[in-house]
């Protein structure tokens, strides 16, 4: 018999009582009753009541005993009166009744309570953050995420996948985000990258002839924290296969993630065919690529209606003119609503750096007209055409952005969750999977008016490779895929280039001469020379799936050990100075501060 517990903290029942007993854990919570103490023990896996009288001789010493010690009870489990019974825990219909305890592990005084949820600054809980673990919310979290990563597994080997482990250390990529960089003290001046993803070493496992591959994969990027993002270190299901199509990858993905959901959330999934959108569609009719598809609100283009000579609204038609687009949300009977409504929108849209959000209610008398500030300057003949445009009715209301084809679809973007929001329109009990399509292989960096890869630069082109028009290359569109979930990208993948000669040709249009190629590429692109599958893959990001499932809106909470906003582990004191024979044994030099 283990001499800790015969039980965990969530095994016994009803049918249990009269047993002697043995329970370790940690001191939940106290209540003082004078004569009676009641105690919650808890474990990671639930919760028990232990109660003891004043006569008991260890009475006074568990009444000083600090909350999160861990103790060992003896004792016997006795049923609870009908009116002390708990139905919110498993095992709340007995409880235990001391005879003896043990201290195991004694507890200092707590910076930051466990048995409750309550909000803590960020400093104090990723500073000892294996107090914060102990606190219900986040320590079921990360029993999900380990439960989400077992059933991934799982599924993936019945889908034929086999499971490999590809290099930590490994060679800096030109192309990406910023790499960590670890110096090699055996060739002294050079240095590993740690990987952004596992993307050249999965497609060089194709070209070594294994048909599937999955892995649970680490990936590295020195690039900032965001909500959806952890800095420094995520993972990711990194999947590849042989002798695909766009359509072979969706299938795999698709019948994953509704496989998952279902089995980890009540939420409802709107479709379990997940809607294919143009990327050009989902700018046009969403304003991002990574559309909430919960929100039925659309953003219509009506700058046709700026060249009108019965519209007055001088202000967009001088932009219009001059190339800006006008664009539209239509927000379905709102006319009832006050006026402190459409003004804030304005306002908020001011806050977020745009030069505001026109409106005007749609009304009707022996015509059209528009009520609101801007209403003014529509003619009944130019709200027609706004109404047969953008499927407007009377008592719609419309809220106007005008500029720059990408500021526009920003802030429509932005305020199109926004208004949903402020309208209670998104269903939050659902789940909205999309697949955004057809992104441009290229297009031209703001800055320098240079092509650039718009994606990853080894996706394969669509169209017949005879046929590609190198001297119009913004055209040309790449098999490049995203998977988008209630407006979260969950991840990007595509079909792979295996043709070294189109290779060349498509990193030369980016400005990479055939020896930069080399260089920059030489595993990948000699591997590819020697017999290499059509393949394609994906890698959703585990912890945004999590987070979904979790119904959390921080990365932070579904990650065990996470680091702050500035990258640094608060806990372990990372990043930290090094001493300086560890800096001379890898040939490096700090310069003093300035």
């Amino acid at each position: 018999m283990n001499k800790y517990r015969t039980h965990t903290c969530n095994d016994l029942r009803k049918n249990n009582v009269g047993e002697k007993v043995i329970l370790s854990g940690w001191i939940n919570k106290k209540r003082d009753h004078g004569n009676l103490l009641f105690i919650d023990l808890r474990d990671n896996y639930g919760i028990t009541q232990i109660v003891i009288d004043k006569a008991n001789l260890h009475f006074k010493e568990l009444e000083k005993t600090q909350l999160e010690t861990v103790i060992k009870v003896n004792g016997k489990v006795i049923e609870r009166s009908k009116e002390t019974i708990n139905p919110d825990i498993t095992t709340g219909e007995i409880e235990i009744n001391i005879d003896k305890f043990e201290v195991l592990g004694s507890c200092k005084e707590l910076p930051m309570p466990i048995f409750s949820d309550q909000e803590y600054s960020e400093e104090i809980r990723l500073k000892y953050r294996y107090l914060d673990l102990r606190r219900k919310k986040i320590h079921e979290n990360i029993i999900l995420r380990s439960k989400v990563i077992s059933f991934i597994r799982n599924e993936m080997i019945k889908l034929g996948f086999l499971e490999f482990q590809t290099p930590i250390l490994t060679s800096s990529s030109p192309e990406g985000a910023r790499d960590f960089l670890v110096p090699s003290r055996l060739n002294p001046g050079k240095f590993y990258a740690l990987p952004q993803a596992p993307q050249q070493f999965k497609q060089l496992i194709m070209v070594s002839g294994f048909d599937k591959y999955f892995q649970i994969a680490p990936c590295f990027r020195d690039e900032d924290a965001r909500a959806d993002r952890s800095p420094g270190e995520f993972y990711q299901l990194d999947l590849e296969m042989s002798f695909v199509e766009q359509e072979d990858v969706f299938k795999v993905v698709e019948k994953l993630m509704v496989n998952l959901f279902k089995k980890f959330s009540k939420k409802k999934i709107i479709k379990e065919e997940f809607p294919r959108i143009s990327y050009e569609d989902s700018l046009s009719k969403y304003g991002s690529d990574k559309p909430d598809l919960r929100n039925p609100l659309i953003v219509r283009d009506i700058t046709s209606v700026f060249t009108r000579d019965d519209v007055s609204f001088d202000m967009f038609k001088k932009l219009v003119k001059n190339g800006s687009r006008v664009k539209c949300i239509v927000t379905k009977n709102t006319k009832d609503k006050p006026r402190s409504f459409f003004d804030n929108i304005d306002r908020w849209a001011k806050d977020e750096g745009a030069s505001g959000l026109a409106y005007f209610t749609i009304e009707k008398n022996k015509e059209f007209n528009a009520k609101g500030p801007i209403g003014k300057f529509f003619s009944n003949s130019a709200l027609e055409e706004i109404m047969q445009i953008t499927k407007a009715e009377v008592g719609d209301s419309l809220f106007l952005a005008c500029g720059k084809i990408k500021e526009v679809e920003k802030i429509c973007a932005l305020a199109r969750d926004k208004i949903a929001k402020d309208l209670d329109l998104i269903d939050e009990n659902t789940f909205a999977f999309c697949w955004i399509v057809d992104y441009p292989m290229f297009e031209k960096d703001e800055n320098n008016n240079k092509i650039k890869f718009s994606h990853n630069p080894f996706s394969m082109p669509q169209g017949e490779i005879g046929k590609l028009n190198f001297d119009e290359p913004l055209n040309i569109k790449a098999y490049q895929y995203d998977i988008v979930c209630n407006g979260i990208e969950l991840s990007s993948g595509a079909i792979r280039n295996h043709i070294p000669k189109l290779m060349y040709q498509l990193f030369s249009i980016a400005g990479y001469k055939k020896e930069e190629v080399d260089k920059n590429f030489s595993g990948m692109i000699n591997a590819l020379s020697y017999g290499a599958p059509p393949h394609g893959g994906i890698a959703p990001g585990l912890d945004r799936i999590i987070m979904l499932l979790a119904n959390e809106k921080n990365i932070r909470e579904v990650t065990m050990f996470p680091m702050n906003q500035n990258a640094e582990d608060l806990m372990m004191n990372a990043p930290s100075e090094v001493k300086e024979d560890q800096l001379k044994e890898l040939n490096l030099l700090i310069k003093n501060k300035k």
